[in-house]
């Protein structure tokens, strides 16, 4: 696993080794940030469910001025921890070692979000409470880009109650990336 591009352009990171994270292989992190790369520059950056914290890493090498990083794991937060210092990028980053929700709802005030990632464990509901959670937090705008990494054929339509806006979807082999805009107050 590394950074693909930008200014720490090849620098190898660590994972954690077992089956509680799943890497995104170089070929779906590029397609996702052929897509991200308009919403990159000077932005802000939340990475939810960090595993090894490579796609808040990505974006920050790429242009994001900031990245935080929320994982609730402490031993894949040590991981993250080593990446961000090996990529020397401990100015622009935050890590944040809590649960996705009280992370967002600690957070509530902070600085409105550009570009949100979230890539929650498949199958346990966990990106329905954080898009919830972050639809009454004000840390998105009305441009914030919302992506949802899930099982192939998750339907997150549900969203919509909340005031997202399904933009775009790119199906993977196994997997799915849904993005979304924050478009109006809930009715």
């Amino acid at each position: 696993m590394r950074i693909i591009a930008g200014t720490a352009r090849s620098l190898p990171l660590k994972t954690i080794s077992g089956i509680d994270t799943r890497p995104t292989t170089d070929r779906i992190k590029e397609t996702l940030f052929n897509m991200l790369n308009p919403f990159l520059l000077d932005s802000c950056f939340l990475d939810l469910y960090a595993g090894s914290g490579q796609i808040g890493l990505e974006a920050v090498s790429r242009g994001a001025r900031s990245a935080v990083f929320v994982e609730n794991s402490k031993k894949a937060a040590a991981c993250i921890g080593e990446n961000i210092r090996f990529t020397k990028f401990t100015e622009n980053c935050t890590l944040l070692v809590k649960d996705a929700v009280t992370a967002i709802r600690q957070m509530k005030g902070a600085e409105p979000f550009d570009v949100v990632f979230m890539d929650p464990p498949y199958g346990k509901g966990l990106e329905e409470e954080a898009l919830s959670a972050l639809a009454d937090s004000g840390l998105l705008h009305e441009d914030s880009v919302i992506v949802v990494e899930t099982a192939r054929g998750m339907d997150l339509s549900y969203a919509c109650a909340w005031g997202y806006e399904i933009t775009k979807e790119k199906t993977y082999k196994n997997n799915q990336h849904i993005f979304m805009k924050f478009a109006r107050e809930t009715v």
